[in-house]
Formats: structure tokens, sequence, C-alpha cells
């Protein structure tokens, strides 16, 4: 017997769940929410470069993006392949798994923590998608406040320590984020001129 995946990219369904995940976790929930509503905010704004659909797909991949925080879905301890994993295997859209698995940069942090065999399960898309979804993650503070993306990883560094993994690859993907900024704001740019 065949299982039907569900292809799903259902903008409440994914709020939902990121709030019956992350809730227990305040400063999470208020980053999850924060990131939401850039999220809708770079949509609008973005216009016709984005399709109705792929609109659906960041603001929905915004709400899911950290859930593999949360206890019920931690599995290796990297969120964006715990989250991604968990959104599988509950039938989310092979697309929406893979923003998830891959945002803000993951594929670098994956590789230090030798996890970029099992984050290849999920396909890393180059796409405007992409890059709103790691474009709202890094201009919103863990509290949910805006930033700007040079602030937001001189924030992350600070609370993950010098040490971090994420310090670690920071040459790399530090790069990374600021060139998906550029992309974003670019677009962001033809849409209001």
């Amino acid at each position: 017997m065949t299982t039907m995946v569900r292809q799903r990219v259902d903008v409440a369904a994914a709020r939902d769940l990121a709030e019956a995940l992350l809730t227990d976790l305040p400063q999470r929930w208020a980053h999850t929410a924060g990131v939401a509503a850039r999220a809708v905010e770079l949509c609008a704004a973005l216009g016709p470069a984005m399709s109705p659909a792929d609109r659906d797909r960041v603001v929905a991949a915004a709400w899911l993006h950290d859930i593999g925080y949360a206890d019920p879905v931690r599995d290796t301890g990297f969120h964006p392949l715990d989250g991604a994993r968990f959104l599988r295997g509950a039938g989310w859209a092979a697309r929406i798994n893979a923003l998830v698995a891959h945002h803000s940069g993951a594929c670098y942090v994956a590789e230090v923590r030798g996890l970029h065999h099992e984050l290849a399960e999920f396909p890393r898309e180059l796409s405007l998608v992409a890059d709103a979804l790691t474009y709202a993650d890094q201009t919103v503070g863990p509290d949910g406040t805006r930033v700007d993306v040079r602030t937001r990883m001189t924030e992350m560094l600070s609370r993950h320590g010098a040490t971090s993994d994420n310090a670690r690859v920071h040459h790399l993907r530090a790069p990374d984020i600021l060139a998906t900024a550029a992309r974003v704001e670019h677009h962001l740019h033809l849409a209001t001129a």
C-alpha cells in the first residue's frame, strides 16, 4: 500500500502547528511570529516578483522554520534538519520541508556538525522564495523585533559564543547571508521603483 503525501502549503495550518510546538518556548515563539510577520510584509512588497503560491510558501516556511527547537520534534539537535524531517513525516510539501532544512545558511553549520549528508535529504533551493525566508529570519531578533542583518549576525554570534558551530562557519555563512540580503533588497528596490 502506498502512502499518499499531502502537498500542503497551508499558512493557517503552519501557524497553528508552530504555535502548538513553540508556545512553551516564549522567546522562540516571539521570534517565529516576528519572522512570519516580516515574511508577510516582504511578500507583499515583492509583489509580482513572486507568485501567490510562492508567497504562501514563504509565509508557511517562516512559521515553521524553527519548530526543530521543540522537544517533540528534536532528534539530532540541529533544528533545521529536525524540523524538516518532522514536517516530511507529517506530510508537508517537499518544498516546504526543504526550505525549513536550508534556511539561513544551515548547510554551513550542518557541515561542521557532520550532518551534511543528512541535510542533503532535502534539496537546497536557490530562489527568491528561499532568499525571502532567510531574509525574514535574519531581520528579526530573538525577541521578535526588527533588526538589520549585520546586527542579527552579531547578536547570534554573541548568543551562541565564540567557539560555537555558528562561529566556526561564520566566515562562510556571513557572506552567503549578506549576498541573500542584497538580492532581496535589490528585488524590493525594483518593486518600488
